[in-house]
């Protein structure tokens, strides 16, 4: 290669599944039965009547067009309905809610509309590694937080003695991923105040409020105060079984909004309008179905635990989302090794906690996206093979 690459990718590796991926590939061209536990991508299928939807959108011929950068409003006013039923808030569908390719898209987006080289952005010390990686390519400068690793909640107390005058975005993620931990109402509430108080702005990720909820769901727009400093990122990827379909939101105050619109609408062209039409529909689901999955997850989850048990492992009962985030066993010198012997002894693949930051290491992350049957082989293979 002639031409070098810019500064910016000094800093940012290929993503760790990518690689482990290919290594996976490799193994199963060589007649090895591998079973992929690492990946959080729903195996269940969305609502039919969402299916349904897409179909009888795609035969209307002027539905394949170019579509709003700001999405249809049909969409928009779906998702602000949603909000209120889901969490009880409201939201203007005309300013306060921007459809998004997924909500991984929109870490970027917020990112390039809000961060100058330099400037500082809290990312958890353990967290999605999408918010370092990106921050690494805006050029900002990462300053971790912590959290506690009795519940793993931002330990507000270490935070409130440090100096974040330079600090411009925070990102937020409850229910949280990797670790499970619940949201917090009483947490969120006094990061919204130090936001207030330090003058920078909190983006909290909230994928996975639907999913294995012990209570009601919650957004933090739903907290006094939140609108002047939060925007919030959401998506049907994990709750409404539709991960490849890339269909997510950003919703805030008007005035964040449309500066973020100002980067998207020079990136894409618009979502698939019988998309649109299918996530208007998903957003209709009734609790009977989330209910539905839920149980399915709920028996996957202690089949998981069975598993998790015979590798040695610790872990929370009261974990939420579609993960299970567990401690390996003292004997075992770091995560990586630990999910390495499992992959070429059991022919299992499970996630090292090291990659979503070093508190990580010595955990591992299993998702619940696979049938009862394959989880029950897993065990099988641990049990017998020893």
């Amino acid at each position: 290669m002639i031409i070098p690459t810019a500064n910016r990718l000094q800093n940012v590796k290929e993503y760790y599944f990518s690689v482990k991926l290919q290594e996976i590939r490799r193994m199963r061209e060589e007649g090895l039965d591998v079973i992929n536990m690492g990946i959080g991508s729903p195996d269940l299928m969305p609502s039919g009547k969402t299916i349904e939807a897409l179909h009888q959108s795609a035969l209307r011929p002027t539905n394949h067009g170019y579509q709003p950068y700001q999405g249809i409003p049909e969409l928009r006013k779906a998702i602000a309905h949603w909000y209120a039923q889901m969490y009880g808030v409201n939201l203007d569908p005309e300013g306060e809610v921007l459809p998004l390719m997924g909500s991984k898209e929109g870490i970027t987006h917020i990112s390039l509309t809000f961060l100058n080289p330099g400037d500082e952005v809290l990312v958890p010390e353990l967290g999605y590694p999408a918010y370092t990686s990106v921050s690494n390519m805006v050029e900002a400068k990462i300053r971790t937080y912590p959290l506690r690793e009795e519940d793993w909640q931002p330990d507000l107390e270490a935070m409130r003695k440090e100096d974040y005058s330079k600090v411009k975005l925070m990102w937020l993620n409850y229910p949280h991923m990797p670790t499970g931990a619940p949201a917090k109402v009483e947490i969120l509430q006094e990061i919204i105040q130090l936001a207030q108080e330090k003058k920078f702005l909190i983006c909290h990720d909230n994928p996975y409020s639907l999913v294995l909820n012990r209570a009601k769901p919650l957004s933090i727009l739903s907290l006094p105060g939140a609108k002047e400093v939060c925007l919030e990122l959401n998506s049907l990827s994990k709750s409404h079984n539709m991960a490849g379909w890339r269909v997510g939101w950003l919703c805030g105050a008007k005035d964040y909004l449309a500066e973020v619109l100002k980067i998207k609408s020079n990136v894409d062209s618009g979502m698939f309008r019988p998309v649109q039409d299918a996530a208007v529909r998903a957003l209709q689901n009734s609790d009977a179905w989330h209910s539905e999955r839920n149980d399915i997850y709920a028996e996957r989850r202690n089949l998981t635990f069975q598993l998790l048990d015979a590798l040695k492992c610790t872990y929370r009962q009261e974990q939420e989302g579609m993960f299970l985030w567990a401690k390996i066993p003292d004997k075992i010198a770091t995560s990586e090794k630990f999910v390495d012997s499992i992959l070429h002894k059991y022919h299992v693949f499970i996630t090292p906690g090291f990659i979503f930051g070093a508190k990580g290491d010595r955990y591992v992350r299993v998702s619940l996206c696979n049938q009862n049957n394959i989880l029950k082989e897993v065990i099988n293979r641990v049990n017998n093979l020893g």
